[in-house]
C-alpha cells in the first residue's frame, strides 16, 4: 500500500513482511528518466533552470527533466523531451509513455496512473 509523506520527498510501499520500504521521488524519477532515453527518437530529457546550471558544472542528475507526484497511492509523471528531428512525436511520446509506465512499475511495485509529456525542442544535429 502506498502512502504520501508530508515532505513528498518518499513513496512508500508498507509491509513487505520484514518491514517498511521507502523509495526516494528522485529514484522513481531516475527510473523513468532511462527508460524515456531508450527509446528512438528522444534526444534528452531537459530540466528546469537549476538542474542546466547543476549539469554544467558536472554534477550528473539522472532524474532532470522529469517530475514525480504520489496522490492516493499512484504516481503521476511529468516529463520534458526534446525530441530527434524526423521521428513522429505521437507515436515517439506513445512508445515513451509505455516504457517510463512498465519500467516505474515493474521496479518499484507503485502503480503509474500518468505519463505527461512536453516537448520543448526538436534536435537538429544532422
Amino acid at each position: 500500500m502506498a502512502k504520501e509523506q508530508e515532505t513528498n520527498s518518499y513513496t512508500m510501499k508498507k509491509d513487505t513482511g520484514a518491514g517498511e520500504v521507502l523509495i526516494a521521488n528522485d529514484v522513481v524519477a531516475t527510473i523513468g528518466c532511462v527508460a524515456a532515453t531508450e527509446v528512438e527518437g528522444v534526444a534528452s530529457l531537459s530540466g528546469n533552470l537549476t538542474n542546466e546550471i547543476i549539469g554544467k558544472l558536472g554534477v550528473k542528475n539522472l532524474s532532470k527533466g522529469m517530475k514525480i507526484e504520489l496522490k492516493e497511492g499512484f504516481v503521476y509523471a511529468e516529463l520534458s523531451l526534446t525530441m530527434k528531428y524526423g521521428h513522429s512525436i505521437p507515436k515517439t511520446c506513445s512508445m515513451v509513455q509505455d516504457r517510463v509506465k512498465s519500467s516505474i512499475e515493474s521496479m518499484t511495485g507503485l502503480k503509474v496512473a500518468e505519463v505527461n509529456i512536453h516537448i520543448v525542442g526538436v534536435n537538429m544535429d544532422k
